[in-house]
């Protein structure tokens, strides 16, 4: 049964011509005839029944790719057939039911939307896909959610270095490592990738909440975030919290920039879920008053710290331990003076001097310009060497900005 436009046009005329049969008087005389006639045929050249009802009510064929509606007229276990009115009688067949909607949801007489695929097929039905329909209405709605910021469920599937793969409406979907909560982002302290992985091959089957980033239905790519999801909940929370609180927590991970801290906030004390707890950053200028190289010389992953909240960006806590110590330059001037001749250990050169530290939290720098002073024409590394210890002379101490300048002292020989 081919859909075309004169089949359709057909059939419509078929029920223009009973309502006309019945409405047209029985005329006997061959004079009332022939009037009859020529009335009929005036009326067609001005505009036939037929041509008022389509102009009244103009029919849209239907094309390949259109989405039309249909009433469950059968269903066997691989087709399902529907009632499309006008147009015909249409079929989803196989795989496309199963893929595209649950048989067991449907019964006869239920309305479904389907995707034209054939205007006609072998058997002469209007082939049609429920799988395509419900792609675009799966898109529909996922362009719609991330119009609107909206938050959707969906289950993490497979991960791999950068990321977890995930499932939203159907439509396959990835979350960066960056968008993950702070309660599932990998804390990796070497940054190994291998071990990430391990970490997030951990989450896969996990349900996770989160916020739609990008829908792009041409190039069928969804890039979802669990953090942008859990930051409107942390952000009434983290309202609660202003700079200068002290806050109690767990080393949660150490980069080479620093350390996360995880705590619980004074509004959830007591709650023993992972999930309720803020994590804040302690940068390595914030973990101690000396010169630190390496934050995992002093401190690792378990470790229970105490922190100052020192800023609040949103979402993002800065924290500092140093805040909690006492700064060491406050009582420079009872150890050392301008002038004074002492020992200090070379912690690393650079092409500008070398740091040295006098103590464990005292340091100054020996620069370039003084050295050359005493050893012209050399090069540092070619006098020095790191970890070795050398008398030097301080030059100058300003203990506000945390800085002393040093010159070395040239050996007697």
């Amino acid at each position: 049964m081919a859909i075309k436009k004169k089949d359709i046009l057909d059939k419509l005329a078929e029920e223009v011509d009973k309502l006309q049969d019945e409405a047209t008087p029985v005329v006997t005389s061959a004079k009332a005839k022939k009037a009859v006639v020529e009335l009929e045929k005036e009326e067609e050249v001005e505009l036939s029944p037929m041509g008022s009802l389509l102009e009244e009510n103009p029919v849209k064929i239907p094309e390949v790719g259109d989405v039309l509606e249909g009433k469950v007229i059968d269903i066997t276990s691989n087709s399902l057939l529907l009632d499309l009115g006008c147009f015909g009688t249409g079929i989803v067949m196989g795989k496309e039911i199963k893929d595209g909607l649950a048989i067991g949801k449907v019964k006869q007489g239920d309305t479904v939307s389907a995707t034209l695929v054939d205007i006609e097929n072998e058997e002469g039905y209007v082939e049609l896909s429920i799988r395509e329909a419900s792609y675009e209405r799966a898109w529909d709605d996922l362009e719609a959610k991330r119009d609107i910021m909206g938050v959707v469920s969906t289950k993490v599937l497979d991960a791999n270095k950068g990321g977890l793969m995930v499932e939203v409406n159907g439509i396959m979907g990835f979350i960066p490592v960056s968008q993950l909560s702070s309660e599932h982002y990998p804390r990796v302290e070497d940054g190994d990738k291998n071990k990430i992985l391990e970490l997030l091959k951990k989450l896969v089957g996990k349900e996770m909440q989160v916020r739609i980033l990008d829908a792009d239905r041409e190039s069928e790519k969804l890039i979802v975030s669990e953090r942008a999801a859990s930051s409107e909940k942390e952000k009434e929370v983290i309202s609660q919290l202003q700079a200068g609180d002290i806050i109690e927590g767990e080393i949660s991970g150490v980069v080479d920039f620093g350390a996360f801290v995880k705590f619980l906030p004074a509004a959830r004390q007591g709650s023993t879920r992972d999930s309720d707890k803020l994590e804040g950053l302690v940068h390595i200028s914030e973990l101690a008053w000396q010169m630190i190289g390496d934050p995992r010389t002093i401190v690792k992953t378990g470790d229970i710290v105490k922190a100052k909240i020192i800023g609040i960006d949103e979402t993002r806590i800065s924290l500092s331990m140093k805040a909690l110590a006492k700064d060491p330059w406050s009582e420079i001037a009872e150890k050392y003076k301008v002038g004074d001749i002492v020992q200090g250990k070379i912690d690393k050169i650079n092409p500008f001097g070398a740091f040295v530290y006098l103590d464990s939290d005292i340091h100054g720098l020996a620069h370039v310009s003084e050295f050359q002073e005493v050893y012209p024409g050399k090069k540092m590394d070619e006098v020095l060497q790191g970890g070795q210890t050398y008398a030097w002379k301080i030059l100058s101490i300003e203990p506000k900005d945390h800085r002393m300048g040093l010159m070395l002292v040239k050996e007697e020989k």
